[in-house]
């Protein structure tokens, strides 16, 4: 498996090669030894584990949770095909506002490790995308916030413009600016802190 710092600092691609035969195929999207020689900690505690399943066009996000506590996140595609947003909205991190997209795709090639305080998005470019998560923290919905992906703060570059599906929660979200002025946004010294509260 290979790791690649991502341009948000703290989040990394890892990429592996699978294995196929007449039976189908087989491969690893997580594997503890390279997270730990990219990241320099084991992967957090798995709290939840959780699964989407989204139709052609759908866009889930822009999503972060306040910290502390916050939520970790390690996320890959398990069917289907999905543009990745991971979008650094910790304030005061050297790489607040900067963001990296990542295809994945079904044959679970590449997966995603987001710190906490790192928003995330993704657009299923497929029917039937299937996106998995491993979370180090249970939901608590007074704490998950989104951000308007339409925002000309943000810059996303989006496809489909408009016409995009999203939820009406994602749609009414606040922009960039309105969370910085309302103290949305989390801090970039406290997830550093409570990554490294974390238990290994």
């Amino acid at each position: 498996m290979k790791a690649r710092e991502l341009a948000v600092e703290g989040a990394f691609e890892f990429s592996t090669t699978g294995y196929a035969d007449e039976r189908g195929m087989f491969t690893t999207p997580l594997d503890e030894a390279a997270f730990l020689e990219a990241v320099g900690r084991p992967l957090f505690p798995v709290v939840q584990a959780c699964v989407s399943r989204s139709r052609r066009g759908v866009f889930r996000g822009v999503h972060y949770t306040a910290a502390p506590p916050g939520r970790a996140k390690y996320v890959w595609c398990a069917h289907g095909r999905c543009q990745d947003y991971v979008i650094d909205l910790r304030v005061g991190s050297p790489t607040f506002g900067r963001y990296e997209v990542v295809t994945l795709t079904g044959d679970c090639s590449r997966a995603l490790y987001l710190p906490i305080g790192v928003g995330h998005a993704f657009f299923a470019c497929d029917d039937d995308t299937v996106m998995s998560y491993l979370l180090s923290g249970g939901y608590v919905p007074e704490r998950e916030h989104a951000l308007d992906p339409f925002d000309p703060d943000l810059a996303l570059p989006l496809p489909g413009g408009s016409d995009l599906v999203l939820s009406d929660r994602d749609r009414a979200a606040p922009t960039l600016g309105a969370a910085v002025r309302l103290g949305l946004l989390p801090v970039y010294a406290d997830c550093v802190r409570a990554e490294r509260d974390v238990p290994a």
